[in-house]
């Protein structure tokens, strides 16, 4: 079969994919010029890992897309084009071909080569975190023409699985330092990025520095610093000082303070996460559709979104945000109807209501969103005690399935609609794979991978609105927000773009 350069057009820029502070460390370092050399940035969680492989949650990949490279990756129209790769071709369905660029570097001064990329997504695909992406590759079909050259198959054909290469999961390893560390690799990253790993105080920062062999443009600064602010004035008050010149998550409390200062700038962007409220499907009583459906009910998501996120993005009706590919725009916010509540709580025997629990983790909004429910689910008998938990055991915990009810975002991290439903919501990804809520649907699953390798075409559209009808009818969430990047940074930092990935790129920016 004759070969054919694969360009590949994504039509929507929209992916689906997951401490104490610090305070006051001064000014940022300048150099002899009066340059200022350091990039200071304050983010709301620590990084849970810094091994690819090992997570699936955007604080880690906030500090890995820093470190790491891809094959691939997007450019500005949404294509996706070469990264570490010089070329790329799709040979057949299930075939794919990469010629990799010559001499680039993994910051232990080993030169990239088709073995390290053969190494890292036979590792990716086994595992359990990223595998919703690369659990599809054939390892054992790679093919290693020379030191530049790699093809591989998949085992099904699947439309967004190039695209899915850009995920941080994706990044190429230098195998020599994978095997050198051992388990201790996710504390001693090694990658082909622009900056490279120093330290990691963990619930404190990250430490990274430019990294001089780097294939690429060199960034404009020597030294970035990720310090990790949980609460989000404490954030907007080291911006106005000067001790960060980036800070993530502005609350919308204080959106107005960072805009009305002059010194300071607001950066927003409508990001590719579904907030939502996820119920533990393995347990009782929430193995009982009619329990699920109650709590909707009984839930006025519309008032506990805008009161807690006052006009930061929008209120979630579905499992695929709104700016993903085949997002089905019909759907409306579920109804808030607290008598129907009461009603399918006495056909599922619970007339009298229960105890049970929610989890969270500590960000602000999502506490606050947890205490209106608690308020409104006491209406209808439900006794609820709301339970915070650092974000690190946060995650372990829903992998564990040690949950009742749970709030979580999940993004789309790939160009494509089916990284925003087949690892929360297929039945086979339950627990670690990102089905936290343990939901098992013979027709979701179905459509789920019907979905997944067909082309894109109103045929395929036409599954993916089946499918988010069917996820809303058997709720095993409810949807709650579709979120928003809210960046706040001092006015002399430039070249600053916020991803709707929730995952930042650092090293384009300079200062004036």
């Amino acid at each position: 079969m004759l070969k054919k350069k694969m360009k590949v057009l994504v039509l929507l820029l929209s992916f689906c994919f997951i401490i104490p502070l610090f305070s006051g460390c001064g000014k940022t370092e300048a150099t002899k010029d009066g340059a200022k050399d350091t990039l200071v940035v304050a983010t709301a969680y620590d990084a849970k890992s810094l091994d690819p492989h090992a997570v699936n949650d955007v604080a880690s990949s906030n500090v890995m897309t820093q470190i790491y490279g891809t094959l691939v990756q997007l450019n500005d129209k949404g294509e996706v084009v070469p990264m570490l790769a010089e070329s790329f071709t799709q040979v057949d369905d299930l075939t794919y071909e990469f010629k990799l660029k010559k001499g680039i570097k993994f910051h232990n001064g080993e030169e990239m080569k088709a073995s390290d990329v053969k190494f890292s997504l036979t590792r990716a695909a086994k595992s359990a975190l990223v595998s919703h992406i690369f659990g599809d590759i054939d390892t054992d079909s790679f093919n290693l023409t020379d030191d530049y050259t790699i093809s591989f198959k998949i085992k099904t054909p699947s439309t967004g699985f190039l695209a899915g290469l850009v995920h941080t999961g994706g990044s190429i390893l230098s195998e020599k330092a994978v095997t050198a560390a051992g388990e201790n690799y996710a504390m001693n990253p090694v990658g082909t990025g622009p900056f490279k790993f120093v330290s990691w105080t963990k619930g404190d920062r990250v430490e990274l520095e430019k990294f001089n062999d780097f294939y690429g443009d060199k960034p404009k600064f020597s030294k970035m610093t990720l310090r990790v602010i949980p609460e989000p004035t404490n954030r907007v008050i080291e911006l106005e000082s000067g001790g960060v010149d980036i800070a993530y998550e502005v609350s919308a409390n204080d959106i107005s303070r960072v805009e009305e200062n002059d010194k300071l700038q607001i950066l927003r962007v409508i990001d590719n996460s579904t907030q939502y409220l996820g119920f533990n499907n393995l347990k009782a009583p929430f193995n009982d559709i009619k329990v699920r459906q109650a709590i909707s009910y009984a839930l006025d998501t519309k008032s506990i979104v805008e009161t807690v996120w006052r006009g930061v993005g929008k209120v979630a009706v579905g499992p695929i945000s709104p700016n993903v590919m085949y997002s089905d725009k019909s759907l409306q916010v579920h109804e808030y109807n607290v008598q129907k509540a009461k009603d399918l709580l006495k056909e599922a025997g619970f007339e009298k209501g229960f105890k049970t629990t929610i989890w969270t983790n500590e960000k602000k909004e999502r506490v606050d969103m947890a205490t209106i429910m608690q308020s409104q689910l006491k209406e209808v008998g439900i006794d609820v005690e709301i339970k915070v938990l650092e974000w690190g055991a946060y995650l372990d915990g829903l992998s564990k399935g040690e949950q009742d009810m749970f709030m979580i975002g999940w993004t789309c991290q790939t160009p494509d609609p089916d990284l925003a439903v087949y690892a929360p919501l297929h039945s086979s990804k339950a627990g670690p794979g990102g089905n936290y809520s343990f939901f098992k649907d013979a027709k979701a699953d179905e459509l789920i991978m019907k979905g997944r390798v067909m082309k894109n075409s109103p045929e395929r559209e036409a599954v993916y609105t089946e499918l988010q009808k069917e996820v809303k009818d058997q709720a095993p969430w409810v949807f709650l927000s579709n979120g928003e990047q809210v960046v706040g940074a001092g006015k002399n930092v430039k070249g600053f773009v916020p991803s709707p990935f929730g995952y930042h790129v650092l090293y384009n920016v300079s200062f004036e």
